[in-house]
């Protein structure tokens, strides 16, 4: 039989709203015996365990700002304290940040993009994995990365650069892993844009919609269940790193900036509906 989540226990970053929860939503409909939240909104995560308290799977929700090592570190620690060893990491936790590179902030900006989307997932893994190896059974874990990890996207440079780390560092893991025949599987998603409102006013390239939330964690979590390397949505995402290997720069640039009209993917950004700058809060 193939792995399944269900009777074991599932931790999800960026669980208090979005994809997140759908994430979490998808392991106690499935069966899971403990289902672990972290967000760094407190009132959010108790929006997400009400959703989640008819289905009577065990719900563990811990405020945890994967920006910050030592908090993931401490609640790592209240988590193997109070529920166990998690069977399956869900690092889903994200932010964008969309301008021209010198319009960046340092900290605001650069810093904390890399703190949360490159260097969080890192952190969740290595307080985790030690555990997971020591126990010996099958694991699972699912990387949130992003089409903007393999193709240079203007207006998002530090968005794309913390991605392209996540892409490099997930698929290394999954290759640790295997030579080292723990039986723990890594999962690298690298989805288009997504209709979340985290990249409100971002358009789609050519043959390439918006997509929609439940559709992106259904194909992640089947893609996650069978131990595949990487999903990749939609087909024009595969198609795109293809034509940019095979083709000279220039032409690419044709390519992508007239034809998919990659390069002018963000030019409408707004983020969120509100006007408000995208906060550190998992908003996947």
């Amino acid at each position: 039989m193939g792995f399944t989540v269900q009777g074991r226990t599932v931790l999800v970053t960026g669980a208090g709203r979005g994809m997140g929860r759908l994430y979490a939503e998808r392991a106690a409909r499935e069966g899971a015996a403990a289902v672990v939240l972290w967000d760094v909104d407190a009132r959010a995560l108790e929006d997400t365990v009400a959703v989640l308290g008819p289905t009577g799977t065990a719900v563990h929700s811990y405020v945890v700002d994967v920006g910050s090592g030592g908090s993931i570190r401490a609640a790592a620690d209240a988590v193997l304290n109070d529920v166990g060893v998690p069977d399956v990491l869900v690092n889903n936790a994200g932010i964008v940040r969309g301008k021209y590179f010198w319009e960046h902030e340092h900290d605001a900006d650069i810093d904390l993009t890399l703190r949360i989307n490159t260097a969080g997932p890192m952190h969740v893994a290595r307080a985790f994995l030690p555990p997971m190896i020591a126990r010996g059974t099958p694991g699972r874990i699912l990387n949130v990365a992003s089409a903007s990890g393999t193709l240079a996207v203007p207006r998002m440079s530090v968005y794309a650069a913390s991605k392209w780390a996540v892409i490099g560092w997930s698929d290394s893991l999954r290759l640790e892993l295997r030579a080292a025949r723990h039986p723990i599987a890594v999962t690298t998603l690298i989805p288009s844009y997504i209709r979340t409102g985290m990249f409100e006013g971002a358009r789609g390239p050519l043959l390439t919609p918006l997509m929609e939330p439940g559709y992106v964690v259904g194909r992640a979590w089947e893609g996650m269940l069978a131990g595949r390397a990487r999903v990749q949505l939609p087909w024009t995402v595969q198609l795109a790193g293809t034509l940019r290997n095979l083709l000279p720069q220039p032409a690419w640039d044709v390519v992508a900036g007239r034809v998919f009209r990659v390069y002018s993917s963000m030019d409408h950004f707004t983020g969120r509906p509100d006007g408000a700058t995208p906060d550190p809060k998992g908003e996947r």
